[in-house]
């Protein structure tokens, strides 16, 4: 690798990616529709553009022998044209542009949604299949777009897909943040047993993996035009693990329980009246939400052990104690500015 185009460089995955490749020295392009002043400071190029627009896809990725497709429109709500817009067609248009551009490899952030379809998922391996049912916009457009980007490999581009899960650590203002505002809020329920495992990726294990991949591909490419799942070592008990964050934080455990069933009925009456009400807003409990608390979902990462010699550099305990850390200075950082002013 020597010029590489990332889209999505402005977001949690993304900015992370951006900063790893500049360190190891690489010329940098970033197409998105924000200015990033931030990245521009560390001589990356930044493009004003849109990946559902071919030709600004065209004009940022020439002279580029690698591209990291990591825009996505992401979360479980919203309407079905922004998510398959953007995840589909974007996708379609990324393909399309490398092809035009003569780029030599496309790696794809993709998600295990594709392959969750309501039910447990322990230790799965990438043969699983793709979701017949997905209860939210988001999976299933996912899930052809990620088809799109297997299918494209060997005709003008060498791909590969990872699948990255529950992405948390540093930089994230999004997941972990919400989780902590509902569980001081005291919004927060144990949906079902409250011993389901499920897998998370801390995001320096996640920026090593899509470098082991666009690396892989520059080499032999033996596992080109395959998914691969990525994770920590070993899944968590997911309700015993934000239980352990809120008490790093001083914030009550969660110890209220609700049945699925509830839970995923009060998610499809409360979908089904957005919906009629046309509210942008997503609810606080939908069907999938409901499933993803109450169900297992943790993966067999040996293919990415075996095909691109991945296995974490960050296990979860020191995750845990960097991302705490770095929300401790994220709070004294806005008391600093709520005194200034």
């Amino acid at each position: 690798m020597r010029q590489v185009a990332v889209t999505g460089g402005g977001g949690f995955i993304g900015k992370a990616l951006v900063r790893e490749l500049v360190q190891r020295g690489l010329q940098v392009t970033v197409i998105g529709r924000s200015p990033y002043p931030d990245l521009e400071t560390m001589g990356v190029r930044c493009v004003r553009g849109d990946i559902r627009d071919l030709e600004a896809l065209e004009n940022t990725f020439r002279g580029c022998d690698t591209v990291f497709h990591v825009a996505a429109k992401a979360g479980i709500w919203g309407p079905r044209e922004d998510y398959f817009s953007i995840n589909l067609t974007g996708t379609v248009n990324v393909i399309a542009a490398c092809r035009t551009c003569g780029v030599d490899r496309l790696v794809y952030t993709s998600t295990p949604s594709v392959v969750f379809d309501r039910v447990d998922l322990e230790g799965v391996d990438e043969t699983a299949p793709y979701a017949s049912r997905p209860l939210c916009h988001y999976a299933a457009s996912k899930i052809l777009a990620e088809q799109e980007v297997l299918r494209a490999d060997g005709q003008g581009v060498r791909t590969i897909a990872l699948r990255p899960h529950l992405v948390w650590g540093p930089g994230d203002h999004h997941l972990i943040p919400r989780l902590l505002a509902r569980g001081r809020a005291r919004e927060l329920k144990i949906v079902g047993s409250g011993y389901n495992r499920v897998d998370i990726a801390y995001i320096d294990n996640v920026i090593h993996a899509h470098l082991l991949a666009a690396d892989h591909l520059c080499t032999s490419g033996s596992g080109s035009g395959r998914a691969f799942f990525i994770g920590q070592e070993e899944p968590v008990v997911l309700w015993d693990w934000i239980n352990d964050l809120f008490g790093r934080l001083k914030i009550p455990p969660v110890t209220a329980q609700v049945p699925l069933p509830v839970a995923y009925g009060a998610g499809l009456v409360l979908e089904t009246l957005f919906g009629l009400l046309g509210r942008d807003e997503e609810p606080k409990m939908t069907r999938f939400l409901a499933c993803q608390l109450a169900k297992s979902h943790w993966f067999s990462h040996r293919g990415a052990e075996q095909m691109l010699g991945y296995s974490p550099l960050v296990s979860t305990e020191e995750g845990l104690t960097r991302m705490v850390a770095w929300l401790h200075g994220q709070s004294v950082c806005r008391e600093g500015e709520g005194t200034e002013k």
